[in-house]
């Protein structure tokens, strides 16, 4: 007697699940998708998320508390605000494998910290923000310390003013025009127009500094990588304290922090902008 061929199961599919039918969403798993990925577009608060779902506040909130326990947002009380949460990026960082970008980065990081004697950074833009990769700490006693899944504001970051003067100028307005340019210290740049001269001049030289602008008797050197498309993706930096990136020290680190930019650019398949 001849019979037919049993159907293999898929990999990855529960026993039954045979044809290739597509089964009705999770509403619940759907909706809480839908929370993250308005809430990864950019901080929102709870009325503003449930107009732009369409959804109550109630449920909304029920969603965020989840996820809040999961450590995937996270509640800013003053502006009362959600945010991103770490657990987000630890998900996102096994993507962010993938790419090679962080490990492709890890020895170019740890030779730069070795040539400069400073801590390296490697950080990408994030909903407006700098998010802050991998690091390779110096072993002097004083030093910048961005533990991976840090974020900073894109104007008082070396990362953050070479990553926008590398953007076209939609993308970096999007960004400008999305957050304040909040005061850090005395020297941070809060006026537009002075930013623009100072991303201009980051530009030229391809190389961006933030000088204490962040945090005060910092300083930070970076420079930006770029994908095989010439896009800027990633910046590398150094940063340390003013009295050890002397101005008299600037032009030696600042092309070790481009060299190690041009390396990581090579090792990802990018290409650098020419001129």
């Amino acid at each position: 007697m001849e019979t037919e061929p049993l159907t293999p199961r898929r990999r990855g599919r529960p026993r039954g699940s045979i044809k290739d039918t597509k089964p009705a969403p999770v509403k619940s798993l759907d909706r809480a998708i839908d929370v993250l990925e308005r809430v990864g577009a950019g901080g929102t608060s709870l009325s503003q998320l449930a107009a732009d779902l369409d959804e109550s506040p109630a449920t909304l909130y029920r969603v965020l508390l989840t996820l809040e326990a999961r450590q995937l947002v996270e509640f800013e009380e003053d502006g009362q605000i959600w945010h991103v949460g770490p657990g987000a990026f630890r998900l996102g960082s096994t993507f962010l494998r993938r790419t090679n970008l962080v490990d492709r980065a890890r020895p170019i990081l740890r030779r730069l910290m070795e040539t400069t004697g400073e801590t390296a950074n490697l950080g990408v833009e994030r909903d407006g923000r700098v998010l802050f990769l991998n690091q390779v700490e110096t072993h002097a006693h004083i030093r910048a310390f961005f533990p991976p899944g840090t974020v900073s504001a894109m104007h008082a970051s070396g990362i953050g003013k070479a990553l926008l003067a590398a953007f076209d100028a939609a993308r970096r307005d999007r960004i400008l025009d999305a957050y304040p340019l909040e005061r850090f210290t005395p020297r941070s740049l809060t006026e537009r127009a002075a930013l623009l001269e100072d991303l201009e001049r980051c530009a030229a030289r391809g190389y961006a500094v933030d000088d204490q602008e962040r945090n005060e008797g910092m300083r930070c050197l970076a420079a930006a990588v770029h994908d095989a498309q010439g896009e800027a993706v990633a910046g590398v930096s150094v940063s340390g304290p003013v009295a050890r990136l002397a101005d008299t020290d600037l032009p030696r680190l600042t092309e070790a922090v481009r060299d190690a930019a041009r390396q990581l650019t090579t090792a990802i398949g990018g290409v650098a902008p020419k001129g």
